[in-house]
Parts: C-alpha cells; structure tokens; sequence
C-alpha cells in the first residue's frame, strides 16, 4: 500500500528510462523525452499558456498558449521534458510563425508521430492577436 492508502500494482506502471522525470533540472533543455506510446491511444493533446519570447524587432515580450495535438507511432511526450523544452524560448527571439514550426520539427524529431500539428495563439498586443498553424503531413 502506498503512504496515500492506495494498494500499488506494479504491473499498471511503465518502465521508463526518464532524462529529466524525477530529477532536478535547473535549465531549459533542447530535446523532448518520450515513453513507450500505450496500445488503443489515438491522439495527444497538449496545452500551455506560459509560453514566452521576445518579438525580435522590438525586444517586447510575447505570451503564447501552445497546443501540441499529434497521433503517436512508438513514442509519446513526457510532459516534463515539453515543459523544459518550452522555457527555452523565453531566451529567444522571434516571429510566432518561426515558433510554430520550430515547435513542430522538434516534435517530429524526438518522437516521429504519424501526423502533428501545432497551434500557437500570441496574446494581443496592440489589438492584435496572431494564431499559427504548422501541421505534418502538411495539407496539400
């Protein structure tokens, strides 16, 4: 039984040899962890809104919210590793297209999905709100 009263079964948790789950990371990192993709999961869906950079003309900050929706093949996002992947951009200058599909190529890298797409909404500044898309296969 576990210190939360709950009875522990083993065989219901993944082996997983994690890079950052469970450790102390005190930076953002460049590469994206994954685990085993799950039999039956059809599609993954991941949100932050605490997503920064700086507009690359005016140095000016730009808030985002991210949404990562992609169809696993062997491998799906640790959570931990997207959200120390992310904090990286807060030292980066650029446009949100650029953003996008940076977003985007690292998640095709680290885990090869059979299809991703990536949102990105910046928060209005000067009334202006810019909402990218950058999908793989990209539509003809």
């Amino acid at each position: 039984m576990s210190r939360w009263g709950l009875w522990i079964v083993p065989e219901l948790f993944c082996e997983m040899d994690s890079k950052y789950l469970g450790k102390t990371v005190r930076k953002p990192i460049e590469q994206l962890d994954g685990f085993e993709s799950p039999p039956g999961v059809s599609t993954v869906t991941l949100t932050s809104d605490e997503v920064m950079s700086s507009c690359p003309i005016t140095g000016q900050p730009d808030w985002y919210t991210v949404v990562i929706e992609y169809v696993p093949d062997r491998l799906c996002i640790e959570s931990k590793s997207l959200k120390l992947y992310l904090w990286g951009f807060r030292d980066k200058a650029m446009f949100a297209e650029k953003l996008t599909a940076e977003i985007r190529d690292r998640v095709l890298r680290d885990i090869e999905p059979k299809r991703c797409k990536v949102t990105t909404k910046q928060k209005a500044r000067g009334g202006i709100t810019i909402e990218t898309v950058a999908a793989f296969p990209e539509p003809a």
